[in-house]
């Protein structure tokens, strides 16, 4: 497909930028470890997967036809937001990652998949950026239209995966750094309890271009 290696680049500038998604994958990954962070991955595939297709579906321009659709949506997602912050503010030590956990695994993975699905899918913000780059890589002389559309956002959530699994790894390996400093342990959960607070904050404000 023409403009394919085009399309990833754009991704991988997008996806190299901090928002809610990275920070979210890197607090996890130091408080939980690296299973439940691969696990928010995963949310986080499912919930641009989901973009994608109601991308595909049109939802785009219902948000333009009705824009108290976007609004709900943007309010839920930034409350959302706010109440993981708060959350991360609230904890006061990293728990053991080796240890056992007081949580069965599978549950934890479960919440962590959950997290990373809500995170990106109350974001109207993602749906817009899906309906608006996919369409630009798309030729209707080159094939159906459905079926680059398919091509394409297997690619978005391939690329996405790869990225997200990084920043997950990231995070893992700044937990078992955290774990020999209780200050440092701190200062990381003040700062990604912020930095998520913030993103809520700003999704607040965001108006639909």
């Amino acid at each position: 497909m023409a403009g394919l290696g085009l399309f990833f680049m754009a991704l991988a500038v997008v996806y190299l930028l901090p928002g809610p998604d990275m920070i979210l994958l890197l607090q996890t990954g130091a408080r939980q470890g690296k299973g439940a962070a691969l696990a928010t991955a995963v949310g986080l595939a499912i919930a641009r997967g989901c973009h994608v297709v109601l991308a595909a579906l049109g939802l785009a321009a219902l948000f333009k036809a009705a824009p108290w659709t976007f609004d709900a949506v943007r309010l839920v997602g930034a409350a959302y937001l706010l109440w993981i912050g708060i959350q991360c503010l609230r904890t006061t030590m990293l728990p053991s990652l080796n240890g056992p956990g007081t949580t069965d695994e599978k549950t934890r993975w479960g919440e962590a998949i959950r997290r990373g699905l809500l995170t990106n899918l109350l974001n109207p913000k993602a749906l817009l950026f899906c309906s608006v780059l996919l369409p630009q890589f798309i030729d209707p002389l080159n094939g159906p239209v459905l079926a680059q559309f398919a091509v394409l956002g297997l690619v978005l959530v391939g690329v996405g995966l790869l990225f997200d699994s990084a920043y997950a790894l990231t995070g893992a390996a700044l937990g078992r750094w955290l774990q020999r400093s209780p200050s440092f342990q701190r200062v990381q959960q003040w700062l990604f309890g912020s930095l998520l607070i913030g993103f809520a904050v700003r999704l607040t404000f965001v108006q639909q271009a």
